[in-house]
């Protein structure tokens, strides 16, 4: 393990470790463009070079491995000059079309030339012309003359997505970025080509024009669209002009988590964002005797608290069945399994699995963030579906969460069982389901609470409340907490942070574990 002196810091570092690492650890900001730690080093972009004792030129520290009494130099005046000629000649053919370009507020080469720039451009307006707003794909748009040829993009497709869509054509100042003849950036995690590129060459076409990113505010969160749960940050903007399309939520984006989803995630996950905000249930429905009205809570809560005390009177609680799922929560499966057993009611989430698109890397065939979670609560889902139950009339009640039994059972068999017996829905967005449902209580969207999911790999990680319901919806939680409280038996804890703490003394795989020990990376649960 070599020891050396970085800008007179003292570190020592494992065999292999190169100088850019090294100044990583120690917090050292030393610019790059080529460089991604996820992607292999190819030294092409110059800017990272740094001053190296007894080595008679500089030296790119990204492909430079450190050795033992190196004494490295990143803000010497011979360092400082030289990253600034390597700027001035990444810009010579730079369009000058900062103000219109989607990556100004987080554009490396904006952010460098206030660092190391900060001088009167030699050339005159005569620039290299190259395309400009090239669909790659349905999801990337390429303008060429702002690309610095990184090579990022190439060999993220080489080596990660392995599609190999791109390549770098033509020589000198003519050499350009672009797909291989007859290819289109069509793999399912293209999106991440935008999310590596350091300048504005590669943009995101549905987030283009939208907002500028200094306006956006950012919330750690956990992508929901499958078993994998990958890391993300959730941009949003809640100013009022944006409000009034319906619109908060801008853009998904990968967050780092070496134990889940490293830096990528996959377009089906990236593009998930739009059901935050859109066709969303956003008050209390009731329907009955063929008409639908618009409830208030008061009488939405009215409504389920009559029924349950009226079968708790009668001794027919076992009449009631409550299908969760696998959408929800840690917590939240936990205060329903408790509130189930209390009252006595059949609670199980046995309903049909449908499985989509997976693959070797991020993408799994469960479409659901926390089917782990719900078999480490101890739901069985082998037990007696009680849909079918529902069906041969042994119950004539059905709290459903989040479920779409048409999508789940086919339409005719949904609407038998709407028939057959009162219908709960309780869910985030519109679908078939909320359609036949006599009482439809919205609830809120993992943006809009706290809680855990426990992904495929038993990795627990937290969901952040990033801003309110959206209009009427309620958090889950405050649903059943407000249902118990009516039912005369209220609970004992009234936040997700408490229902947690509960849990992990209830349920062995959550032992010792609680939010901070989770953070926002994550935690495994204990085997």
């Amino acid at each position: 393990m070599p020891t050396l002196t970085i800008d007179g810091r003292q570190i020592t570092v494992p065999s292999g470790t190169t100088v850019l690492q090294a100044c990583d650890q120690l917090g050292m900001n030393v610019p790059r463009y080529c460089y991604h730690p996820g992607l292999s080093i190819a030294g092409n972009c110059r800017i990272c070079l740094v001053e190296i004792d007894k080595f008679p030129k500089l030296q790119i520290s990204c492909n430079t491995p450190t050795a033992d009494g190196m004494v490295v130099k990143t803000q010497s005046d011979k360092t400082v000059k030289a990253r600034q000629d390597v700027l001035e000649f990444l810009l010579a053919n730079h369009p000058l079309d900062c103000p219109v370009c989607d990556q100004a507020g987080e554009c490396e080469l904006q952010n460098y030339y206030m660092d190391h720039g900060l001088y009167d451009s030699r050339f005159e307006e005569q620039k290299v012309k190259k395309q400009k707003a090239v669909p790659l794909g349905e999801t990337v748009m390429l303008d060429q003359e702002r690309c610095i040829l990184c090579s990022r993009c190439v060999r993220f497709t080489d080596e990660i997505s392995k599609t190999s869509e791109f390549g770098i054509f033509d020589r000198g100042d003519h050499a350009e970025v672009n797909l291989y003849p007859g290819k289109t950036l069509d793999n399912k995690y293209a999106g991440n080509v935008v999310d590596i590129c350091p300048v504005g060459a590669l943009t995101d076409r549905d987030f283009r024009f939208k907002a500028r990113v200094w306006y956006l505010s950012s919330s750690p969160s956990v992508c929901p669209g499958c078993a994998r749960g990958c890391s993300t940050d959730i941009h949003y903007v809640l100013d009022r002009p944006y409000l009034a399309e319906g619109a908060r939520v801008m853009r998904l984006k990968p967050r780092y988590n070496p134990d889940v989803n490293q830096w990528w995630m996959c377009d089906e996950g990236r593009y998930s964002y739009k059901s935050i905000d859109q066709a969303r249930l956003t008050q209390p429905i009731c329907r009955q005797g063929g008409e639908t009205h618009d409830f208030v809570w008061e009488l939405a809560f009215a409504e389920v608290v009559r029924r349950l005390k009226d079968a708790k009177t009668r001794g027919a609680l076992s009449q009631w069945g409550i299908v969760p799922s696998p959408q929800m929560t840690n917590e939240e499966l936990f205060v329903t399994k408790q509130l189930a057993q209390r009252w006595g009611i059949a609670c199980n989430p046995a309903v049909p699995v449908k499985l989509g698109y997976s693959d070797s890397f991020l993408i799994q065939a469960d479409k659901n963030p926390n089917r782990r979670g719900m078999e480490t609560i101890g739901f069985d889902a082998d037990k007696a579906s009680l849909i079918d139950r529902a069906l041969r009339g042994e119950l004539r009640v059905l709290y459903v969460f989040d479920h779409d039994l048409v999508d789940l059972y086919g339409a005719e068999k949904a609407r038998r069982l709407s028939e057959q017996v009162y219908l709960i829905y309780q869910g985030t967005n519109e679908n078939a389901t909320s359609q036949l449902a006599h009482l439809v209580l919205p609830s809120a969207v993992y943006a809009e609470k706290d809680g855990t999911f426990t992904n495929v790999d038993g990795h627990v990680q937290r969901t952040f409340k990033a801003f309110e319901p959206l209009q009427g919806a309620r958090p889950t939680l405050e649903i059943l907490f407000e249902i118990a409280k009516r039912m005369d038996e209220p609970l004992i804890y009234s936040s997700a942070v408490q229902v947690f703490k509960a849990l992990a003394q209830a349920v062995p795989a959550f032992h010792g574990l609680d939010y901070d020990m989770i953070g926002k990376t994550g935690k495994r649960a204990p085997a």
